[in-house]
């Protein structure tokens, strides 16, 4: 399936084409024709990040999802424009991004490769190894610098770059972690063999 963006391409200073830059066109589709596209994709927050390489899918008929039952505070921006951060905090520590889909649907970010900004991503991680940097929603979020501050921006502008896969990549599907209800839901995406996974695929 080929990743649609309404802006293709940007041109690098210096000469040479930049990769194609997901807009928001292309997140107002399903949730489950999002998903395994955006794996290969290069997440940047202020030029710091890497490529994505596990996500998990939830949308309005998921128990498992935020917007199974509606509107909230919490959750608004999940039900607001596509192509939109959905961040939230857990345990009353980490944050975890997400990127919103069609209304009531978003797509939890998991796992970066880092590529982009290790020093800065270190000093706010406290000196991991590098496949520790961004392994797990929580990880990346803090490696990424993020906060509820940047609940409900788009993810077409700054902080946010957002950039398409510059060569395919072999997904593979599985169960999603740490939820209680959707279990038996093979909604998450990963890349088949990276070393970089929060968890080995089930």
């Amino acid at each position: 399936m080929g990743t649609r963006c309404s802006r293709p391409f940007r041109w690098r200073r210096g000469g040479g084409w930049t990769e194609p830059v997901l807009t928001r066109d292309f997140f107002d589709r399903p949730v489950l024709e999002v998903a395994p596209e955006l794996i290969g994709a290069t997440l940047l927050v202020d030029g710091v990040g890497g490529e994505i390489v596990e996500v998990e899918a939830y949308d309005e008929s998921d128990p498992a999802s935020h917007s199974f039952r509606g509107p909230t505070p919490r959750n608004l921006a999940m039900f607001g424009p596509s192509g939109h951060a959905y961040l939230y905090k857990i345990y009353g520590i980490h944050f975890c991004l997400n990127f919103v889909c069609e209304p009531g649907s978003a797509i939890l970010i998991r796992a970066l490769r880092p590529t982009a900004g290790f020093d800065a991503m270190h000093q706010r991680r406290g000196g991991v190894v590098d496949k520790q940097l961004c392994s797990g929603p929580g990880k990346l979020a803090e490696a990424l610098g993020l906060d509820l501050t940047q609940n409900g921006l788009a993810l077409d502008e700054a902080p946010f770059q957002l950039l398409a896969a510059t060569a395919p990549r072999e997904v593979a599907t599985g169960l999603r972690i740490g939820i209680t209800k959707g279990v038996e839901t093979p909604w998450r995406f990963v890349e088949r063999g990276s070393a970089y996974l929060s968890k080995p695929l089930k």
